[in-house]
């Protein structure tokens, strides 16, 4: 090995301690230790290092962009409701720890078999509080099981992490190899996930703290009153108010329901809902604007209806009235507020208190925070107006296309069924999906632009040059030759051994980078032992993706870190037992499918 080698092994250190360390983000990371290679290649004039247009290639990498294309596939069903149809009829039916936890982990790792994970977790992190608050359950006894129930029901298939599809890519690519087919991970990842899924419903109540979020119940002093309709003819007509999942909203309650001019006040459990009941709800923004996305509910002010903009387009938005304001002393309906404002009052705050009447006969005070349907445009109109005293922007608010989830179930299907055949590439596949989402109006072109997490491919394709250099330069030729000696040259010991330098690397650092840098070395390592190189690369599949034991080794690890009120040891007390036990089955069941 030359200096090249040394070079090229000092940087990936340099990388790796610097992801650990956290002080910078992954991306700058990873484009710094790209930039002194191909530097050092310029000036050098060697050939053994990484050229600008090799280290161009990993940006262009069909995995890549086939990741990419599975945000916006994920985006659009998420979009149009079409995951919530799935999981709701589940996790509604939850009446304590082990059957919330049942409910909500099985399909989250059905899901996250056939869409990316990290969206997939996004989505569920409000049905977890959802589902703590209303069955008084321990928040910490559910996020960390939903990510790793995420993890895990990604190495069921080949699209289940992006991991999987970049490690696919570098195979075929670099050993001209067919690569896997869509379901080829089953064979370990369902076993996997079935036993890991049994090890987080037994040893949750054990390991997991009891971290109960004490300023949950503190009431929010914006308490909006709304209304809301049952859609005539919708999922919700004939279901009780217990059934509808509408008893225990938290931070919500049903006052009364209008039917017909007549008032029913304190409603009880049992009451059916019927079509076109109009509902009165008193409750805080987060648990309003769920609402506002629920099937088979619409707002009960026709001023939503005549709006021009098309309600994909839409948005909520919370304005605090100012004494300036033209309409202070009218009511909503009178003042026209929709023709003034070109927007839709869905729910007024004052004082915390519900507000008798309906919506659009409130008469406006200074002080008052509307809840406001409309276009994004109405901030920059009234951000600087003396009518408002405030403007602000509900995040994550675009009222859903419930209406379109029969459409987006549809195109997913068709997307797995393409990608099982021998015609039909992943990339073509969800190329196609993710035209049909767009074409279908299930979400825009801009949505699906804002939805990609353009982080991750960079971070990808940065790690791919790098991975790139190590190859060139002979430092994964070297590696794995210390390896083999340690291993003394029994393929068995080397795949083991492989996994778990998968597994350190990914802990430290993220799951992609990971895989991409191990895999030369997996690659030369099977090479000098004379084998098969799949084995290796499903071992570095499920190693790179089985990351359990620390809140950074795995994007969806952090995202329920501050939720969870989670501390670096909770991560260890109930990931590693896991590691171990995925580790074990993976070492066991590769061999058998995959013969060294």
């Amino acid at each position: 090995m030359g200096w090249e080698g040394w070079l090229t092994i000092a940087v990936v250190l340099s990388v790796l301690g610097g992801l650990v360390s956290g002080r910078a983000s992954p991306v700058g990371i990873l484009f710094s230790g790209l930039a002194v290679l191909i530097t050092t290649t310029a000036i050098s004039g060697t050939e053994r290092l990484l050229t600008p247009a090799a280290a161009a290639e990993g940006f262009g990498s069909s995995g890549l962009i086939t990741v990419g294309l599975l945000f916006v596939v994920a985006a659009g069903l998420t979009r149009t409701g079409a995951v919530a149809l799935i999981a709701n009829p589940l996790i509604g039916r939850a009446k304590g720890l082990r059957s919330a936890q049942w409910r909500l982990l099985t399909p989250v790792a059905g899901l996250s078999a056939f869409l990316n994970n990290t969206p997939i977790v996004a989505l569920f992190l409000p049905v977890v509080d959802d589902l703590a608050r209303r069955l008084q359950l321990p928040a910490s006894r559910l996020y960390l099981p939903l990510s790793y129930a995420a993890i895990l029901g990604g190495t069921c298939t080949l699209i289940g992490t992006s991991t999987n599809l970049i490690v696919n890519d570098l195979l075929r690519t670099q050993n001209a190899a067919p690569g896997l087919a869509l379901f080829d991970l089953a064979w370990v990842g369902i076993p996997v996930t079935l036993t890991g899924l049994a090890y987080l419903l037994i040893a949750s109540p054990w390991l997991l703290p009891d971290r109960r979020d004490v300023t949950a119940d503190r009431l929010d002093p914006r308490r909006y009153t709304v209304e809301v309709e049952v859609t005539a003819d919708g999922p919700l007509v004939g279901k009780s108010i217990a059934e509808a999942g509408l008893r225990h909203l938290p931070g919500l309650f049903l006052a009364e329901i209008e039917r017909g001019g007549r008032v029913i006040p304190a409603v009880g459990p049992t009451e059916q809902l019927q079509g076109s009941d109009r509902l009165v709800f008193v409750g805080v923004l987060e648990s309003v604007v769920d609402l506002h996305k629920m099937r088979g509910l619409k707002p009960a002010t026709d001023a939503v209806e005549d709006l021009e903009e098309p309600r994909r387009e839409r948005c909520l938005v919370e304005a605090v009235v100012s004494e300036a304001c033209p309409l202070v002393g009218r009511s909503i309906r009178a003042g026209r507020f929709r023709e003034r404002y070109e927007a839709a009052v869905i729910a007024v705050a004052r004082g915390g208190r519900q507000l008798p009447g309906k919506i659009g006969d409130i008469v406006l005070r200074p002080g008052d925070t509307l809840l406001l349907e409309t276009h994004p445009s109405f901030l920059e109109r009234q951000r600087d107006a003396r009518d408002f005293y405030l403007v602000s922007g509900v995040e994550d608010s675009a009222p859903p296309q419930h209406e379109k989830a029969w459409l987006a179930l549809p195109i997913l299907i068709g997307m797995v069924g393409l990608a099982t055949t021998p015609w039909v590439s992943m990339l073509n596949a969800a190329l196609l999906a993710a035209i049909a989402l767009i074409v279908t109006r299930c979400m825009d072109l801009g949505e699906a632009i804002r939805n990609i997490d353009w982080n991750v491919l960079l971070v990808i394709g940065a790690a791919l040059g790098i991975g790139q250099a190590m190859d060139n330069s002979g430092a994964a030729t070297a590696i794995s030759s210390q390896v083999m000696a340690l291993t003394a040259d029994r393929p068995m010991l080397t795949l083991a051994a492989i996994y778990l330098l998968t597994l350190v690397a990914t802990e430290l650092v993220t799951n992609n980078a990971a895989a991409v840098l191990i895999f030369p070395v997996a690659m030369a390592a099977a090479e000098s032992l004379g084998v098969s190189a799949t084995p290796f690369v499903i071992a570095i599949m499920i190693a790179a993706s089985a990351a359990f034991a620390t809140p950074i080794g795995y994007q969806t690890n952090l995202m329920v870190f501050g939720p969870g009120a989670y501390r670096f040891t909770d991560y260890l007390r109930f990931g590693l037992p896991l590691n171990l036990i995925v580790m074990t089955m993976a070492l066991l069941i590769i061999p058998r499918v995959w013969p060294l």
